[in-house]
């Protein structure tokens, strides 16, 4: 029987995906560049590549935060300070908290029947305004979040802090539930947890190492699947 849940936030419960195309457009016009879906399409690839290599223990998040604007100006022969533009974009992020379709009915319904914890990578600030502007807060008994943790998912170490911060945690009654299967089912893994997957693109598959024991593909799965369990 499941009793606790560690979540994900970013595009599992909270959008990051629309937050990071508004933070970005805002600060892409304010040093005088014109955010067009292409170019916006390319910031998100090398980010995400970015994030790649901090999960796999080559860049620390402060390395990530400036170094993918110094990719992203170098290769569309951007003048720009990347130390400003990410200043500038953490800013702005901090004030986009759009949810992910279902998200709000899906911690109503949960809240009450499990513990839940979010399990976030991400600055400490930036997410912790995001959480209170999407009205989230009270359905979480707590957030863990990399930043302030000082270590972040996959690293066993992220997950040990959240096991020990959490009162009469029982690993056999916990499940890790988020979309990445490099930080969130890799860590659950790793961990000893079991761990959901929710699979939002059917063309993302875990043909490689990293399994998940359930996927879901849609939040709406999740609350029959958890109650089989």
């Amino acid at each position: 029987m499941i009793t606790t849940i560690l979540m994900d936030l970013d595009d599992t419960i909270l959008d990051f995906r629309k937050a990071e195309q508004g933070a970005l457009q805002k600060a892409l016009l304010k040093i005088g560049v014109d955010p067009t879906p292409a170019v916006l399409q390319r910031y998100s690839e090398i980010n995400l590549s970015q994030w790649k290599l901090l999960e796999l223990g080559g860049l620390t998040q402060e390395q990530v935060k400036i170094n993918r604007y110094k990719i992203f100006f170098k290769e569309l022969g951007i003048d720009a300070v990347p130390e400003y533009t990410a200043k500038v974009y953490e800013h702005n992020l901090a004030f986009e908290h759009e949810l992910v379709d279902g998200a709000m009915e899906l911690l109503q319904q949960l809240s009450g029947k499990y513990r839940l914890y979010a399990a976030s990578n991400g600055t400490y600030e930036v997410q912790r305004q995001r959480i209170k502007d999407s009205g989230i807060a009270p359905y979480f008994n707590d957030f863990f979040i990399s930043k302030k943790i000082g270590f972040h998912k996959p690293d066993p170490q992220f997950f040990a802090y959240c096991f020990s911060h959490i009162p009469n945690f029982k690993k056999e009654e916990s499940v890790m539930v988020g979309d990445s299967l490099s930080s969130d089912i890799l860590g659950g893994n790793r961990a000893g947890l079991k761990t959901i997957w929710y699979q939002k693109d059917p063309q993302v598959t875990d043909n490689g190492d990293i399994h998940p024991d359930y996927r879901i593909h849609s939040l709406s799965e999740l609350t029959e699947l958890l109650e089989a369990l």
